[in-house]
This record gives C-alpha cells, sequence and structure tokens, in this order.
C-alpha cells in the first residue's frame, strides 16, 4: 500500500524520465536533473484532481506515448500524452478530447521546476514577446512569483534549463507553500474566471519543449553511468543541536462515526498526547457532540472554531456569530482547553483568524469569564498563513496552520519529498510569527477539508455523530495511514517540523480510518512513533537538518540522558551517524522505510 515499486525509467535520445501513471518524473538530460517532473493534470470545479488512468503507453526510440482518460464519468476526457526528442530537445505534447460538456477549473499540462533552482536567476519571455529578468523566490513567496510566461530560462546546478509554452498562457506558483518539493508552471491563469467551459468535442492542446545545456565537469562519469553510481549511497551524517524544548505531540480527535471504541481502548498507543484538537463547525447543531466526545478522550481540548458566518459584513451577521460564540464558550468553560482559535468561513479572509474574527472570540471569552490562550492564523495550509498574515491581529498567542503532503497529488514519491519542505514552511511560520509560539496542525496525509471548494462544505443531516462529521464527509481515507512505513515518516515529519519556536505538532485522528488506532481501538504501527515522540515532549530539543530528506533524525535531552529517533525513507537501506552536543557520535543501520531508536 506505501505504492513505491521499482522505478519504471525510460530513455529516449539524450533524455530520461521515471514513468509514474500518467506523470514523466525526475527529467534528466545526459544523466544531469532538469525538472521534477510534467504531467496533465484534470481540475474540477472544486479544485479537486482527477486522476488520468493510462490505458497502454507505446514507445519508440524518440517517443513515449500514453493513451490516457480520466476514470470519472462525470468529466470524461481522453486523448494522449506524449513524449518525443526533436533533435537536442524534449517536446511533451497533451492532446485531451472532452466526450460530453464540462467544467474545470484546470485542464492541461504543468511543469514543475525542483526546489534546487530557488534563488537562480530567471529569464522570462511574455506572451508579448518581450523579456524581464527576475529570480526564482528563496524564500516561500505567497503569491505567484512570476505571471504571464511563453518561456523560461535558467541555471540550475551547473545546467541551463529552458522550457517554451504553447497552447496558452502560463504562470509560476510557488508550490512549496503545500509542501510540495517544486516551483510550479501552470495555465490557465488564476485571474481569468473559474471554472470555464470545455464543450463536447473541443479539445485542450498544450505544448512543452525543454532544452537543456549541461557544462561538462571534469571526471564526470559518462550518462549511462549515472543511474548505476545514484545506487551507491554512502553513509549520511546528521548534526543535532540544542534548539529550546522539544514540541508538545498531539492528536486530532476523530471524525469517524459512532461508536467511538471503549474508553479504556482508545487509550491504548495513544502515547500521552499533550492535547486533542477538535474542529467544530457551529453552523452545523451537531458541534456539542463532537466536542463531547473528544473531550472524552482524556488530554486537554485544543478547540478551533469555524463561524457560522462572516465576521465584520454586518451587524446582523455579527450578532449571529455572537450567539454561537456565545453557546460554544458556555460548553467550554466544562472542560479542560489548552488553546481556542476561530476562523472565517468565507469572504477575503476565509480560513484565516482575521482582526474581526478574533475581536469576537475574545469578547465571547471576557463575557463567559473564560481564561484561555487564543491562538489564530491559517485553519488550512502554510499557503493561506503566508499570504494572509497581514490580517492576523496583534497580540495572538500562538500562529497556527495544517500540513496536508497529498494536496497536489498523491503519490508517495510527493509524501516523501514534502519532508524538506515542511523544514522550510516550519521555519518561515517562525520567522512570521516574531517570537509567538507556533502549533502545527493538523498534519494529515489528505487534506481534513477542501480549503478552495466553490460548493458549500458537506454537513451531516443529523445532528449526532452516527454518520461522522468534517472530514470523515470528504475523500481524507488514505491506505497509507494503517502500514508501518507511516511510522518511519512521522518520525521524520516531526523532525522537519520541529525547528526553535514550534511549541506543538498535532497529528492524524486518535481513532477511525485517518487515525493512529482503528475503529475497534487496535493500535496501527503509526501509534508507536507517536508515543515515541510523546515520550520526548518537553526535554531540550536536539534539531538538525537531513542532508538529503531521505533519512532524518530528532532527540531530546532529559535529565541529562539523551534519546534520539531516526528514520529512513529511502526506498535503500541507509547508515546513519548522528551527532549530539553531548554524546559520541552514533551510527545505526536502517532499512529502507523504517525507524529506530539510537
Amino acid at each position: 500500500m506505501w505504492g513505491r515499486d521499482a522505478a519504471d525509467r525510460r530513455r529516449i535520445g539524450a533524455w530520461e524520465f521515471e514513468l509514474r501513471g500518467d506523470e514523466f518524473a525526475d527529467v534528466r538530460f545526459r544523466g544531469r536533473p532538469v525538472l521534477r517532473s510534467i504531467r496533465a493534470v484534470v481540475r474540477d470545479r472544486d479544485w479537486n484532481t482527477l486522476d488520468l488512468v493510462v490505458d497502454r503507453v507505446t514507445a519508440s526510440e524518440i517517443s513515449l506515448t500514453m493513451h490516457v482518460r480520466t476514470g470519472d464519468e462525470r468529466m470524461p476526457l481522453s486523448g494522449v500524452v506524449r513524449a518525443e526528442v526533436r533533435g537536442e530537445s524534449l517536446r511533451v505534447l497533451c492532446d485531451l478530447e472532452a466526450a460530453t460538456p464540462i467544467e474545470t477549473n484546470r485542464t492541461g499540462l504543468v511543469a514543475l521546476i525542483p526546489p534546487s533552482a530557488a534563488g537562480a536567476g530567471l529569464s522570462v519571455t511574455h506572451s508579448t514577446g518581450g523579456v524581464s529578468q527576475t529570480a526564482l523566490p528563496v524564500a516561500i513567496s505567497p503569491h505567484q512569483p512570476v505571471l504571464d510566461i511563453a518561456g523560461l530560462r535558467w541555471r540550475d546546478g551547473g545546467v541551463d534549463v529552458g522550457l517554451a509554452f504553447d497552447g496558452d498562457v502560463f504562470e509560476m506558483e510557488d508550490q512549496r507553500n503545500w509542501t510540495d518539493a517544486s516551483f510550479k508552471v501552470y495555465s490557465r491563469p488564476l485571474a481569468l474566471p473559474f471554472p470555464y467551459p470545455v464543450a463536447a468535442g473541443e479539445r485542450v492542446r498544450h505544448q512543452i519543449t525543454v532544452t537543456a545545456e549541461a557544462a561538462p565537469t571534469r571526471g564526470a562519469a559518462p550518462a549511462e553511468d549515472a543511474a548505476a553510481e545514484s545506487d551507491v549511497i554512502g553513509d549520511a551524517v546528521i548534526e543535532l543541536r540544542r534548539a529550546g524544548t522539544f514540541p508538545a505531540i498531539g492528536l486530532s480527535a476523530s471524525t469517524a462515526p459512532d461508536p467511538a471504541p471503549a474508553p479504556a481502548s482508545a487509550r491504548i498507543g495513544t502515547g500521552g498526547a499533550a492535547s486533542t484538537l477538535v474542529e467544530l463547525d457551529l453552523a452545523w447543531p451537531g458541534w456539542p457532540a463532537a466536542l463531547e466526545r473528544a473531550a472524552s478522550e482524556g488530554p486537554p481540548v485544543d478547540v478551533r472554531l469555524v463561524l457560522p458566518a462572516e465576521a465584520g459584513v454586518s451587524d446582523g451577521a455579527d450578532a449571529a456569530i455572537a450567539s454561537a460564540l456565545s453557546g460554544a464558550m458556555a460548553a467550554l468553560g466544562r472542560l479542560r482547553v489548552t488553546r481556542v482559535a476561530a476562523f472565517q468561513p468565507c469572504g477575503p479572509g476565509r480560513h484565516v483568524s482575521d482582526e474581526a474574527t478574533v475581536a469576537l472570540l475574545r469578547d465571547a471569552l471576557d463575557q463567559s469569564g473564560l481564561d484561555v490562550p487564543v491562538v489564530g492564523g491559517a485553519r488550512s495550509h502554510f499557503t493561506e498563513l503566508n499570504r494572509e498574515q497581514h490580517r492576523l491581529p496583534r497580540g495572538l498567542a500562538g500562529l497556527t496552520f495544517s500540513v496536508t503532503p497529498l494536496f497536489h497529488s498523491r503519490d508517495t514519491e510527493q509524501l516523501v519529498e514534502s519532508l524538506a519542505m515542511q523544514r522550510l514552511v516550519a521555519t518561515q511560520a517562525v520567522e512570521i510569527g516574531g517570537g509567538v509560539p507556533v502549533h502545527v496542525g493538523p498534519v494529515t496525509l489528505r487534506p481534513h477539508f477542501n480549503d478552495v471548494a466553490t460548493t458549500a462544505p458537506p454537513r451531516p443531516a443529523a445532528s449526532d455523530l452516527s454518520a461522522g462529521y468534517g472530514t470523515h464527509l470528504i475523500d481524507a481515507d488514505d491506505p497509507r495511514q494503517r502500514t508501518p512505513e507511516l511510522a518511519a515518516w512521522t518520525i521524520a515529519s516531526a523532525a522537519a517540523l520541529a525547528v526553535p519556536g514550534v511549541a506543538s505538532l498535532t497529528f492524524f485522528e486518535s481513532w477511525g480510518p485517518r487515525g493512529i488506532l482503528d475503529s475497534d481501538g487496535r493500535a496501527l504501527p503509526v501509534a508507536e512513533a507517536i508515543a515515541a515522540l510523546a515520550g520526548l515532549a518537553g526535554g531540550e530539543l536536539l534539531s538538525g537538518s537531513s542532508p538529503d530528506g531521505l533519512v532524518w533524525a530528532v532527540g531530546a535531552e532529559h535529565r541529562g540522558e539523551i534519546t534520539v529517533l531516526a528514520a529512513n525513507l529511502d526506498t535503500r537501506p541507509r547508515t546513519l551517524t548522528v551527532t549530539t552536543p553531548a554524546t559520541l557520535p552514533a551510527s545505526v543501520p536502517l532499512s529502507p522505510t523504517t525507524w529506530s531508536h539510537l
């Protein structure tokens, strides 16, 4: 279920890539990395990605053609995606035809530039033929760093790379905001209305031409030997340094349907979680039942309130919100609450704790006589925290955002590549906070809600938990939740996110399809990893960067005793040597996708 089969490497001419479903991944020219990916994507009106089914592949020495179709009859598209060599260039073509009229937010080719190119000078050819000069951003850019693209040129790792786009006007976004390891170049421009129609029989045709010129390096191996040499991995070294306090480890409340596991079994494997994060939609009358069940799990509750209307738009809306918040405060007054936040459900500041929202929350707390720390930020990804930080009021007790690595793609490679990006977003969130503690979570494989949907969120018909609520009502389950490999990934994720200034990390749900326990209360493999991390909480954090994004380590010192957790997310065995301020270097062999104590 982890889904990392042997790589299907293909070569046409001097170009090499890995075929991952409908994706041309890790594109190389004469053995040198050029692009993270080129692929065709289809997105519906709510920005959900429709998988392309590859019916067959035909290949020659100079071309490879995938015959594809959507697997969803609501948006029937079919056609070809082809890579072909023309001279020294690689041309990727997409030709998809709609069988019936459809509405889409995006259909066509996208190119992913690797994050290693950050900081590189960028020459941009625009649709008018004009050329401008800029650079790929080093810090994660909140908004599109480049607009109106017909062509790009940059230099990365000694390779001069060029892209030429045909079929539409393209633009770029910094996908590191979502912990994707790429800068994405896509069409059509987001300034245009969406969704947009594609008529029956209409064809979407895009073409991307890739050129590369690799400067020769002294003693470089022939291209034929590059793949073989890449399989030889030496020891990795991670230096852990003292970095403040190890973050508290929390879990999200289950959103699965009743019945919940018996209280005794529900506590097995939770690892002494510091808090239970529960998100309450105040527009749904069943929120009190969700809060009560979350509180019954034992730890103090970390409460995230979604308002029933947009704050600040009218006195009537604010009065309705105040009434809903008053009811929520009455319920919270009977519980142990570690922190509380509120978010806008719609409007310009949707999914963000803006000034009007926080003011209403603080007023409700004051009127109820509750003294609970008020945190705020983004209910969704780091993206919204990065883009909307100007909306946040002063005086918050902490910043929040979620991590969802499987947002744009559900490949396991995407899951692994997100780890290094998680360290970037955690570091930048701490900078945004300016000394305010950062609370990261929930960390989930798939989104816990659709923050870009153009339709209303799904809500249960009943006011009880017989049908579950919130996350349970969307496509959020992932089979990798039950695998042993997820335990190693969770250790690596905590190692990436545990930077100075991060006060807490909240992972997954307590039980159910998205939990660390199954619906019967039996511990899944990831429960042991959560317990190990929770055992380090409160100690002195020992933090360090991964040398390659595949091997990770994190530790804590308690009363002079040091504990280190290490993980290997590589597909190959690795030997990891870890150094700490108070101990001699220690080495541990790690099998692929496993973790260990040092």
